[in-house]
């Protein structure tokens, strides 16, 4: 196929893009193809495919409405961008993992559930009720023990309290309950303990009304009562007023300490009640099917043989088998969503839209290989050329060669990251791309090698009888002081593996989980590294002013926005509007802030560097230029020093906390998917690092998809054969080359595949 044939049901045209580092691009983009959006980490393809394409389509498609309609939408900026004509109207399926909300499960969340509850209350004998009565979200079907959630708080009281202090002396230790503290008053002001006794010494009553009272007036209040607070005890207080309300996501760590979530007594972590359970279809009731993997859920369906139910089942199964083709079927419809990974949260999205029947849309997806073995990334692959050839355009931002190969045509963004950036260095299609001398097309062109690998020498670590979630009872064996990489399909038990090699470890364990480092919308790279209080030092002693000027979380905030850099509309019912603060253009300062310079820069143009230039402009400072240089030398080079680390992917997350790990020894470090969100030549260097880091005598285990990394590997575990219930058994354990002879191993193929060409 000619370029020009590519081209034969219309172009999407973009003129003048200049959103962030974009050097006024046009472009033209094949309509109903799919076309793969390349380059290094931080060049720019974010910003024209996200923040340009699909924020015009969203913007565009919002103005349509109503404007009092328009009031409750999510806002979308206008982008730099002189004009995009022919956009379709935009469907963005992101990495972003699908909400926390306890109440959500894979069934409620894809409409499964819905339709499930229809064909109960038709159905399921004896009848109890319509459809509404089988929801564990409405009062009455859940479960009133729980309220739902198919969880209790299990509280450990005696972390709450030291039983050998008084109250006086700080025997509640809970966080917010200090000596002094308003909540603290509510027992020591309450006259109904002597604050100097201690705990230990109460009577059985006295332990109860401390611990466990109901809330509850007080009779005869001492004068320092407030007269119109209520008593509690502290167990149902704690409950009631922080472990349910916002406040706990500022206590996590703590009430991590104190609380455990247990299976319902009552419904025995089903959500609903006995009356619900008491409604059968075949034996089973909607718990029941709840709890199957999704291929038994078909199963189960197959074997109902009432006409009335016939519509229902045949929708019920059309959404099932879109989730098992691509590559969930081990999922069970009641897994809370919080617990799904981005991974599976971006194929449950892809799933949802197979069966729709719209078209010419484009679809825009954010990096689908992220968490997918190469056996996944097939399915997903089959997936995208399903919507394809319903009649819609494909854009994909992607690094992962596999998931490259069926584009029909591909931008290369680039030459460097961040500022140097920002321009097209390739158009054209997959093929030529991989024939061009350009920075993808010469790694795409690199054969995969497998290295020689270290021969064990620090002893082994052996785990036996390792039963995590779907571990079918395996043993382990594992050299120290090696690169140890775990493979199989996704849900295969490689992270319950880690886990339990975790486990009463003799070494000091380093676990940088994707999630480690703590985002919130004023955390950012330098916050996290601790440096941002030198790099104030530096301004205050250069200026002779407070360094409390250079913070915006102190002196120096734009008083508009209080340092966020964004003013966030609060809308009911919808996610908050955030928008770049008018008055400081999103740099956080205030204008006498802003007076002052260092090494000719304000603090403003400090904060605003990206990791390399910063590390240039700092090298002879011996404090700051060292802990600058360790996120260079992570691959986050392309980042800026005052990027809020909400906006970080999970693995670019991983890598900032392992920036605060390059100096030590005879650790063992546990990673995540380091490669997430990172080009070949990203790839290339960490490996280099990692490399470093097992010369300097630290163990390393990576839980890896990516194929280069399994290569450079010096012991491979693979886990599986499938995911779920279908996994969870170790394949394979040894130096990687071992692995090319194993028949049922989905990763043994893959390398044979890559390894051949």
């Amino acid at each position: 196929m000619t370029q020009d044939d590519l081209f034969t049901d219309g172009e999407i045209s973009v003129y003048g893009a200049r959103q962030n580092n974009l050097k006024d691009i046009n472009l033209r983009l094949p309509k109903k193809r799919t076309t793969v959006f390349v380059g290094l980490s931080g060049a720019g393809k974010s910003s024209l495919v996200f923040d340009t394409i699909a924020a015009q389509s969203r913007r565009e498609l919002n103005e349509t409405f109503p404007s009092f309609t328009q009031q409750y939408l999510p806002k979308y900026g206008q982008p730099n961008v002189k004009a995009i004509e022919h956009l379709p109207v935009a469907i963005v399926i992101e990495q972003k993992k699908i909400g926390q909300n306890a109440r959500s499960t894979v069934a409620t969340y894809t409409g499964i559930y819905s339709l499930l509850r229809l064909l109960f209350s038709r159905i399921g004998q004896p009848f109890i009720g319509y459809s509404d009565t089988f929801s564990f979200n409405m009062p009455q079907g859940m479960c009133q023990t729980c309220q739902g959630l198919g969880y209790v708080d299990d509280i450990d009281e005696a972390a709450l309290v030291d039983k050998h202090k008084s109250l006086n002396q700080g025997a509640i230790t809970f966080v917010s309950f200090g000596v002094n503290t308003w909540r603290w008053k509510r027992y020591a002001n309450s006259g109904l303990f002597d604050n100097d006794k201690p705990l230990a010494d109460y009577t059985p009553q006295e332990w109860e009304l401390l611990m466990h009272a109901p809330q509850q007036q007080l009779k005869n209040a001492p004068v320092n009562w407030h007269p119109t607070a209520l008593y509690e005890g502290i167990v149902p207080r704690i409950k009631r007023s922080i472990l349910h309300k916002a406040e706990a996501k500022h206590h996590q760590t703590e009430i991590a300490k104190v609380v455990t979530h247990k299976s319902c007594p009552a419904c025995q972590g089903t959500r609903v009640n006995d009356l619900v359970r008491s409604n059968h279809i075949d034996g089973k009731n909607i718990a029941d099917v709840c709890s199957m993997n999704l291929e038994q859920a078909v199963a189960f369906l197959n074997q109902i043989q009432v006409p009335l139910a016939t519509s229902i089942i045949r929708e019920l199964k059309t959404m099932l088998k879109a989730l098992i083709n691509i590559g969930l079927g081990y999922l069970s419809l009641a897994r809370g969503t919080s617990s799904l990974s981005g991974g599976e949260s971006q194929r449950i999205k892809i799933a949802k839209y197979l069966n729709s029947s719209l078209s010419d849309l484009v679809y825009i997806l954010d990096e689908p290989s992220v968490g997918l073995h190469p056996h996944d990334i097939r399915l997903v692959k089959q997936a995208l050329r399903q919507l394809q050839d319903q009649g819609n355009t494909i854009l994909i931002v992607e690094h992962n060669p596999l998931m490259m190969t069926d584009a029909d045509y591909a931008v290369e963004i680039g030459p460097v990251a961040g500022s140097g950036g920002g321009q097209i260095t390739f158009t054209g299609s997959f093929k030529a791309l991989v024939h061009s001398h350009t920075l993808t097309g010469d790694y795409l062109r690199q054969p995969y090698i497998l290295k020689t690998p270290r021969k064990p020498s620090q002893g082994w670590l052996i785990r036996q009888h390792i039963q995590n979630n779907n571990l079918k009872d395996v043993n382990v064996r594992l050299p120290l002081g090696v690169m140890i990489v775990l493979t199989g399909v996704a849900g295969s038990g490689k992270s319950s593996l880690a886990k339990g090699l975790m486990a009463s470890m003799d070494v000091p364990i380093i676990n940088l989980k994707q999630r480690a480092a703590s985002a919130n919308l004023r955390s950012t790279p330098l916050t996290y590294l601790g440096i941002f209080d030198k790099i104030r030092q530096r301004f205050a002693k250069a200026n002779q002013v407070s360094s409390s000027l250079f913070s915006y979380n102190g002196k120096g905030a734009c008083p508009v926005c209080k340092g966020k850099g964004v003013t966030i509309t609060n809308m009911a019912f919808m996610d908050p509007v955030v928008q770049t603060c008018e008055a400081c253009h999103g740099r956080r300062y205030s204008p006498e802030a802003l007076r002052y310079q260092y090494l000719g820069q304000t603090i403003a143009d400090v904060l605003e560097m990206s990791v390399q230039r910063a590390s240039q402009t700092f090298a002879k400072d011996s404090v700051i230029g060292p802990r600058i240089h360790d996120l260079q030398r992570v691959g986050l080079g392309y980042l800026k020093l005052n990027q809020s680390l909400t906006t970080l992917s999970g693995g670019e997350l991983q890598r900032l906390s392992l920036a605060t790990q390059l100096n030590g020894q005879g650790n063992m470090i546990f990673l995540d998917e380091p490669t997430a969100g990172l080009h070949m030549q990203d790839i290339k260097q960490l490996l280099k690092l990692f490399n470093t880091l097992v010369d300097q005598g630290n163990t390393l285990v990576l839980i890896e998809h990516n194929l280069t990394v399994m290569t450079q590997a010096d012991w491979l575990i693979d886990v599986g054969p499938d995911a779920g219930s279908f996994g969870g058994q170790i394949l394979y354990a040894g130096p990687p080359a071992g692995i090319l002879q194993q028949a049922n191993s989905y990763t043994a193929a893959a390398l044979k595949h890559a390894l051949s060409k």
